[in-house]
């Protein structure tokens, strides 16, 4: 990847998104960023010189405005180099407390966005045949935890989404990553970026004393966002990172632990797995 290059972030006026767009206009690269507050994103960069920024307030499950959104940013900067799906949300809540309209709005951000975002980007990457896509997934889309299935929804569908992008463009010179962050040190966990349920349901008390748990974590996760955001930059200049790039030590051991428990699954149901095969005749 060149340098300056042109990125397209989403997802950008708190957390990692907003430590990215930092990162990257403090290099001299230059940012189209999406936001659903200009204002915020604004007053979060602070003394952050903004003259290789282009913001837009998106929401990115209207497709026009995504594509206008990424029209204004190649005309602004000619191409569109890197682009970051960054947004979402979390939610904390048993799988029977999630209403439909919950589990859509999930999935309105988590996939459609995302998929808004990819047809907008991939033609001219296509004809130029190069281009960087980076989806910030999560260790919750290779594991999951009680309380945490609609956030593990979206993320699960995104991995599967980007693992067969990665092959599909991969010959056009298109790079195509997945990034899964452990526990980071942002307001992910705070109200405003994660949603409870509308309609909690008596019996799940393990559930709300978890989610009080993780109300409280606030400042105590190991993440660092700064390094994570200088990971993603990494990811995207060094060409060297695998499809799947866990961020966190946490991350890693889970995901470890994920694979012992599959693998133990996949060998201890083989005798069963063999046996719904046609047996072929003698």
């Amino acid at each position: 990847m060149s340098h300056p290059a042109t990125w397209f972030v989403t997802g950008t006026s708190r957390g990692l998104g907003l430590e990215l767009v930092t990162q990257l206009l403090r290099r001299g690269d230059n940012v189209a960023a999406t936001t659903r507050s200009v204002q915020r994103l604004d007053e979060a960069l602070q003394d952050v010189d903004r003259s290789r920024l282009l913001t837009a307030e998106v929401d990115l499950t209207d497709e026009a405005a995504v594509a206008a959104a990424v029209e204004a940013a190649t005309r602004r900067f000619g191409t569109i180099d890197v682009v970051v799906n960054n947004a979402g949300y979390g939610f904390l809540g048993a799988v029977e407390e999630v209403t439909d309209a919950e589990a859509r709005q999930m999935f309105d951000v988590q996939i459609f966005g995302v998929w808004n975002v990819l047809r907008a980007v991939l033609p001219a990457m296509r004809e130029r045949r190069g281009g960087h896509i980076i989806n910030i997934s999560s260790i919750l889309g290779l594991t999951s935890f009680p309380g945490w299935g609609l956030y593990c929804a979206g993320k699960y569908a995104l991995e599967g989404l980007t693992e067969s992008l990665a092959a599909e463009v991969s010959g056009f010179g298109i790079d195509v990553h997945l990034v899964e962050p452990g526990y980071t040190r942002t307001d992910f966990l705070r109200t405003t970026s994660l949603g409870l349920p509308s309609n909690p349901i008596a019996g799940y008390e393990a559930i709300r004393e978890m989610t009080d748990a993780h109300l409280k974590m606030p400042g105590t996760q190991l993440g660092d966002p700064v390094k994570a955001a200088t990971a993603i930059i990494s990811v995207a200049a060094d060409g060297k990172a695998p499809l799947h790039q866990l961020l966190g030590s946490d991350s890693y051991g889970l995901a470890k632990a994920r694979l012992d428990t599959l693998t133990a699954d996949v060998e201890n149901g083989r005798d069963l797995t063999f046996s719904t095969d046609i047996t072929q005749n003698a």
